[in-house]
C-alpha cells in the first residue's frame, strides 16, 4: 500500500509562543499560518495514511522562491530515515537545516526542524517526500527508480528573522529592548519644529492580518533574489526603496505641496496599517506620504519581518543637495536670497527642514570593519539618489558618528542631516569662486534627535521621548564633534572646497535672533533682533526682518509680514530690532501643519559685514481629548468620545476623524459637518475590544483649514 501523507500539523500556536510570533493574526485565524522565526527549533507532526514500516522513506523539505536550490540557500532537505525516535541534540552548527524525531505513533510522527540562522526570509513551502518499501523493493528489482510521491503542505511558513538568536546578525543581547523595538505595535513619531516638536502617535501594526502579506508583496516587487533575503543589509536598503514611489511602483508617494484632493492629506493618517492594506489590495502606489509616514511604514515592515527598529526624529535637519556636508545660503551683492544654487551643477538646492524624520534599524555589518554594528540609519523619503535609486542606507550610526564617509551606505548624506555647518556666501566676482564665504554656523544642524523610550507610552505628554544624539555626534562645539565632521571633509574633494575657504575676519557687532515661546493658534507673536556694537565707534546698521508660512521641509510658502530699515547703534550699546505680528495677518497664510520661518538679514555700512539667520516655529493647534465612557471589556461595546475646541475665526469644512487602536479597532474614518468658529467638537464612536490588556487608541481630525489635531489613549480591557 503506498505511502501518503494524510495531514501535516505546525502548531501554529504552540510555536509561535516560542517564537515570540503569538501576536501575528495569522496564527489565530481559523486556517492558521505558522510564523517562525529563523535559527529556533519548531515541531511538526506529519500523519500518514498507514502505519510506518522502517523501510519507508520520508523527506521532509522547505522551498523557497520559483527555483529552490540547496546552493542559493533556498531548499532543506531532511531525510527522516531511520524513522525511530531520536533524542539526541541538534549539531552546534547553526546555519543548515536540521531536523529530528522526537516521537513516533503507529502512523504519525513528530519532528523538531531548525531553520538556518541565517536562511532567507520569506514565505517557505513545506513539502513531505514519501517512497514506499514495497514499492521501492519492486522498482529495484527491475532496476527502476522508486517512486516519490510528494506532498505539499497547503499554506507556506511565514520565516522572518530573530534578533533572540545570537547566531543571526540582527541578534540584540539586550533581549527586553525588543519588546519595544519588535513587539510593540503602537509608538510615536516626534514632529514639529525646535521647540515645539511633539510626540505624535503612530500605530505601526506590525501584527495586523493584512502587513505580513503585505511586506512578502513589498519583498517581491525589492527584486531582491530570494537567495539575498537573508542579509539584513540588503534587506533594509531594498526596503528604503521600495517605500517610495519614486522608482518601481513602491508603497506611497509623497507630496508636500497640501494639494491632496486625488488622496489622503498626509496628516490624516494615523497608522501604517490602512496604508499597507491599500496597497495589498490595489498593487498601486499610496497618495500621500511624507518623512514620518514613509518612516513609519519602513518602521511596520522591518518590525513585521523581525529587524528590530524605531523611528527617529532629527529636530532641524539639513538636506544637503549638493554634496558638500553644508548648507549653503547664497545672496546677491544687493544682500538678496538667490532661490538656487549657483555652485551645485546638478540644480538642486539645499534646505534645512524643520524636522526629518527616519528609521533605525539594527544589525551586525559584516560587510564592514569591526565597530560599525548596531544602529543603522536607513531612510525611505525620496530626497537624493544612491545608487540611482531613491534609497538611503543603511549608515551606521558609528560610522556618522565619527565620520567615516567611505563607508557604505550614504553615511555622508545622513552626516550631512545632523551634522552640516550652515554657510552663507556673498556673490564676489573676485573671488575663485565666485562667492564670498561671509558666516558660518556650527551649531544650527542637529539640534535634537528624538525616539521613543523603551518600555513608556505617554499618551498626555512626552515622557516618553528619548533624546539619542550623542549616539549619532559628539557633543555639539566639542573637539571631537569638530574633528569627526573635518574628518568627513578630508574624504569629500567637493566638501573640501567649501570648508577651505577662510572665514570672515573680526567683526565688532554681534546679532542674536531670538527664539520664540510656544505662540497658540490666535495669539499675536514678535520677532526679535538683538544687537551689539563692541566697538568704540557708531555702527550704521542696514536690517531686514520677514516671517513667512513654510512647509516643514523649509519650502516657503507665504510671505506673512516684513520689515526693514537702516540705523545707527552706538558705541558699546545694544539695541532691539522689532517685528510684531497678529493673528489676523497669518490666520488664512498659514499651510499644514501651521509652521513658520522667521527671516533676518543685516549689513554693516563700512566694515561690510554681513549677517543672517533663520528660526522656526509652529503656531500649536488644540489636543485631541479621548475619554471612554464604559468599562472596557473583550467582546463588549464601548463608547469612546472624541472633543476639542475650534480655534479659528473661520468654519471648518470637509471634516473628519480617523481613529485605530490594535485589539480596539480597525483603521476607522467618520465624516463630519462643517464645525461653526470657537463650536466644541464632540465625536462619539462604539468599539468592540478583541483582546485583553493595556491597548492604545491614537485619532486624529483634519478639515481644510485646520489639520493635525491628535490624541492618544491607553484602554484598560478586561478579559
Amino acid at each position: 500500500m503506498e505511502l501518503l501523507v494524510e495531514a501535516l500539523h505546525l502548531y501554529e500556536k504552540q510555536n509561535g509562543q516560542e517564537h515570540h510570533t503569538e501576536l501575528f493574526e495569522q496564527v489565530h485565524m481559523e486556517a492558521p499560518r505558522a510564523v517562525l522565526r529563523r535559527g529556533q527549533p519548531f515541531f511538526v507532526a506529519v500523519r500518514f495514511n498507514r502505519d510506518l514500516v522502517p523501510e519507508d522513506t520520508v523527506t521532509l523539505i522547505f522551498a523557497l522562491g520559483p527555483e529552490p536550490h540547496a546552493m542559493r540557500d533556498t531548499l532543506g532537505r531532511m531525510r527522516l530515515s531511520p524513522w525511530q525516535p531520536d533524542n539526541g541534540e541538534f549539531e552546534t552548527e547553526p546555519y543548515k537545516w536540521e531536523s529530528r524525531i522526537t516521537a513516533m505513533d503507529a502512523n504519525t510522527m513528530t519532528v523538531e526542524v531548525r531553520s538556518p540562522a541565517d536562511a532567507p526570509v520569506g514565505e517557505w513551502q513545506v513539502i513531505v517526500e514519501t517512497i514506499d518499501a514495497e514499492a521501492a523493493a519492486l522498482a529495484g528489482e527491475a532496476g527502476a527508480a522508486a517512486p516519490v510521491l510528494q506532498y505539499q503542505h497547503a499554506d507556506a511558513v511565514y520565516l522572518l528573522f530573530n534578533p533572540w538568536e545570537k547566531h543571526d546578525p540582527v541578534f540584540m543581547e539586550d533581549a527586553p529592548q525588543l519588546d519595544e523595538f519588535v513587539l510593540n505595535d503602537v509608538g510615536k513619531v516626534w514632529v514639529g519644529p525646535m521647540g515645539f516638536t511633539r510626540g505624535r502617535e503612530w500605530v505601526f501594526g506590525q501584527f495586523d492580518g493584512r502587513v505580513l502579506p503585505a511586506a512578502m508583496l513589498v519583498l517581491e516587487r525589492t527584486g531582491l533574489a530570494h537567495s539575498e533575503r537573508g542579509d539584513p543589509v540588503r534587506m533594509a536598503r531594498a526596503l528604503t526603496k521600495l517605500v517610495n514611489a519614486n522608482d518601481d511602483g513602491g508603497v506611497l508617494v509623497g507630496r508636500w505641496d497640501g494639494q491632496y484632493d486625488d488622496g489622503t492629506a498626509p496628516a490624516s493618517w494615523t497608522g501604517s496599517v490602512a496604508i499597507l492594506e491599500e496597497y495589498l489590495e490595489t498593487g498601486v502606489s499610496v497618495r500621500y506620504g511624507q518623512c514620518w509616514i514613509f518612516a513609519g511604514v519602513l518602521c511596520t515592515l522591518c518590525r513585521a519581518l523581525g529587524l528590530p527598529s524605531r523611528v527617529v526624529s532629527c529636530l532641524v535637519s539639513a538636506h544637503d543637495a549638493n554634496s558638500s556636508l553644508s548648507v549653503d545660503r547664497f545672496y546677491s551683492d544687493e544682500r538678496d536670497e538667490l532661490p538656487w544654487d549657483p555652485l551645485n551643477p546638478s540644480g538642486g538646492k539645499d534646505s534645512i527642514w524643520n524636522y526629518h524624520v527616519w528609521t533605525d534599524v539594527w544589525m551586525a555589518r559584516l560587510d564592514l570593519p569591526s565597530g560599525y554594528g548596531g544602529w543603522q540609519a536607513c531612510d525611505a523619503t525620496p530626497q537624493e539618489t544612491s545608487d540611482s535609486f531613491y534609497q538611503c542606507g543603511p549608515a551606521s550610526l558609528e560610522a556618522i558618528r565619527r565620520g567615516e564617509v567611505g563607508l557604505k551606505y550614504d553615511v555622508p548624506f545622513m552626516l550631512a542631516s545632523v551634522n552640516a555647518d550652515v554657510i552663507r556666501w556673498l556673490e564676489d566676482p573676485g573671488s575663485d569662486l565666485g562667492f564670498t564665504r561671509i558666516d558660518s554656523n556650527k551649531y544650527h544642524i542637529g539640534r535634537r534627535i528624538l525616539t521613543k523610550a523603551p518600555w513608556i507610552f505617554d499618551p498626555l505628554g512626552d515622557e516618553d521621548c528619548d533624546d539619542i544624539i550623542d549616539q549619532y555626534k559628539a557633543p555639539e562645539g566639542t573637539n571631537m564633534e569638530r574633528i569627526s565632521l573635518l574628518n568627513a571633509v578630508r574624504g569629500s574633494a567637493r566638501a573640501k572646497r567649501f570648508y577651505e575657504v577662510p572665514p570672515p575676519e573680526y567683526e565688532d557687532i554681534s546679532f542674536r535672533l531670538h527664539d520664540l515661546d510656544k505662540v497658540q493658534i490666535g495669539e499675536p507673536f514678535a520677532v526679535e533682533v538683538h544687537i551689539e556694537n563692541h566697538s568704540g565707534e557708531e555702527r550704521v546698521v542696514k536690517a531686514a526682518l520677514s516671517s513667512a508660512s513654510v512647509y516643514y521641509t523649509g519650502v516657503k510658502a507665504h510671505i506673512v509680514k516684513k520689515a526693514s530699515g537702516t540705523f545707527a547703534v552706538q558705541p558699546y550699546s545694544t539695541d532691539v530690532l522689532r517685528l510684531s505680528v497678529d493673528p489676523e495677518e497669518y490666520a488664512e497664510k498659514l499651510v499644514e501643519y501651521n509652521n513658520m520661518k522667521i527671516f533676518a538679514l543685516a549689513s554693516v555700512e563700512g566694515t561690510k559685514q554681513t549677517w543672517a539667520a533663520e528660526d522656526d516655529f509652529q503656531v500649536m493647534v488644540p489636543v485631541l481629548n479621548i475619554t471612554v465612557q464604559d468599562q472596557p471589556a473583550v467582546g463588549e461595546s464601548c463608547s469612546v468620545v472624541f472633543e476639542f475646541q475650534n480655534p479659528l475665526q473661520l468654519v471648518l469644512t470637509d471634516c473628519s476623524l480617523r481613529s485605530e487602536g490594535p485589539g480596539l479597532v480597525r483603521n476607522s474614518v467618520l465624516a463630519y459637518r462643517d464645525v461653526m468658529p470657537g463650536e466644541t467638537v464632540r465625536i462619539e464612536q462604539r468599539i468592540w475590544p478583541q483582546r485583553a490588556g493595556n491597548l492604545k487608541l491614537v485619532a486624529a481630525f483634519n478639515s481644510r483649514q485646520l489639520v493635525d489635531v491628535t490624541g492618544s489613549i491607553a484602554i484598560d480591557v478586561v478579559g
